[in-house]
């Protein structure tokens, strides 16, 4: 069984709906020029407060992907 090497990115991802959102956004966008990503880790999370509300959301992660040959 081969060992496995892998890299890892960082990324932020935005949404006006929700942190998983913003999540998901971020591994979306990514998946169509990365691939075989593997797992992501959130690294941090802020928002933007617009009239006392969350306006918007934004989310660092970091996103593991495998090398290949």
């Amino acid at each position: 069984m081969p060992d496995h090497i892998y890299k890892k990115i960082e990324l932020t991802g935005s949404s006006s709906v929700s942190i998983q959102a913003a999540i998901e956004n971020a591994i979306s966008k990514a998946s169509k020029t990365i691939h075989d990503m593997r797992w992501f880790e959130v690294v941090e999370t802020r928002g933007h407060i617009i009239e006392g509300k969350v306006a918007h959301w934004q989310v660092t992660i970091k996103i593991g992907f495998s090398l290949t040959e």
